[in-house]
């Protein structure tokens, strides 16, 4: 019998290493899927509809926030971004494993809608090595940093909100963790009672 997808939901600060330990744990698994957003942004050069992301017009997002056709969506940048219902039902109901990588307030959006959502926060070993990373990238000033910083701070007085936190020191062990995080949710007892009662 196949088994119904689980949805993950992946928070961390600026610089933590989220998309890189989503993607590499994401190799050669057709199981997988990163949730594509929808956004109201405009794409840039290369990118495709349904690809990065859902572009559609501000007056598109406004009715499916209304329709509750949004498991979360949050304003940035004057843009507002968000993760549209249907595509991730339809993921997990052929048994597709989907990964929301979205900030805390998102995180508390999808988890009221989506409760059994398995909730991880992924962070560096310190907030020194986040630091070092930032000013590393070369896309930040010195106030931007500062402010990232800052706002990591914050983040971490609200991870007690997760289930599990990955420490993003060596990108192969992370990953790592997070593979054994989706194949431990799909070994719960009460995701295979089934099974039991089939004997």
């Amino acid at each position: 019998m196949r088994e119904q997808g689980k949805l993950f939901v992946i928070s961390g600060p600026s610089g933590a290493g989220k998309s890189t330990v989503v993607f590499k744990a994401m190799e050669g698994r057709e199981d997988l899927c990163f949730s594509t957003s929808a956004t109201t942004r405009k794409p840039r050069p290369g990118e495709q509809d349904g690809r990065e992301y859902f572009f559609v017009d501000r007056e598109r997002f406004v009715e499916m926030i209304a329709g509750d056709e949004l498991l979360e969506h949050a304003v940035y940048v004057n843009n507002y971004y968000g993760t549209p219902r249907k595509y991730v039902e339809e993921q997990l109901a052929q048994g597709v494993n989907v990964l929301l990588d979205i900030e805390v307030q998102g995180a508390r959006q999808v988890a009221e809608k989506c409760p059994d959502a398995t909730k991880i926060f992924v962070i560096p070993p310190s907030l020194r090595e986040l630091e070092r990373r930032l000013v590393n990238r070369g896309t930040d000033t010195a106030e931007a940093i500062a402010a990232r910083l800052e706002r990591a701070r914050q983040e971490y007085q609200e991870a007690d909100f997760y289930d599990y936190i990955i420490v993003n020191d060596s990108l192969e062990q992370a990953a790592a963790e997070l593979s054994a995080i989706i194949l431990a949710q799909h070994c719960r007892a009460a995701d295979r009672a089934d099974y039991l009662r089939a004997l």
